[in-house]
């Protein structure tokens, strides 16, 4: 199975958003990792039970991952999965797991300790939410993926309840690494998800 990395750099949550609903409806035969970063938005998932939209300055979009509210902006790393489900045996459990695990994977490399929670998905610092997972699924393809907060404005969130919880804090790399580095994070990270990706394929094939 051929992964074919694209960096795509700062672009626009909607147009990235429409790509990836274009890219799975064409039946694709490889898989691709996008990775990108947005400026400042606010998104709420099908999820939008109990969902307050703040009164802010940034925009808000009604998108079709799963989950419910969360912020996007400069210095958090975000990497869209396009992943064909069926053709690497992969049920969404299993590939929410090997993000996790990826995420997790990188952090400890940088002296940081996570831990994740069964009933809410992402990448956990003590108690502080570092990483987050929104996926789709449509026609055995996933699109959407993750977002790891690397040196970002958190401000943001204390507007919102991030993923549907009302006291959930975020934390990101820079807090507790200075010596991080953003091309490294994403280099390593893409190394990680793709090396986990093919221990399971090789497992269940």
């Amino acid at each position: 199975m051929y992964t074919i990395v694209k960096n795509l750099g700062l672009t626009s949550y909607q147009d990235t958003w429409e790509k990836m609903k274009n890219h799975v409806a064409n039946n694709p035969i490889n898989d691709e990792i996008w990775i990108t970063e947005h400026p400042p938005i606010f998104t709420t998932g099908l999820n939008k039970k109990d969902v307050q939209i703040p009164k802010t300055d940034i925009p808000h979009l009604f998108v079709d991952r799963g989950g419910k509210i969360t912020y996007h902006g400069p210095g958090q790393l975000i990497i869209y999965l396009l992943i064909n489900l069926l053709k690497n045996n992969l049920s969404i459990h299993q590939l929410v797991n090997i993000i996790e695990l990826s995420i997790s994977e990188l952090l400890l490399m940088k002296g940081i300790v996570t831990n994740s929670k069964k009933e809410a998905p992402g990448v956990y610092v003590l108690e502080k939410k570092i990483a987050s997972i929104g996926l789709r699924v449509k026609n055995h393809y996933t699109y959407h993926g993750l977002s790891l907060n690397v040196n970002m404005d958190l401000s943001p969130f204390n507007s919102i309840s991030p993923c549907g919880f009302s006291n959930l804090k975020m934390t990101q790399v820079s807090e507790h690494n200075k010596d991080y580095n953003m091309a490294e994070i994403i280099t390593t990270l893409i190394n990680i998800i793709q090396f986990n990706l093919k221990v399971h394929y090789e497992q269940n094939h």
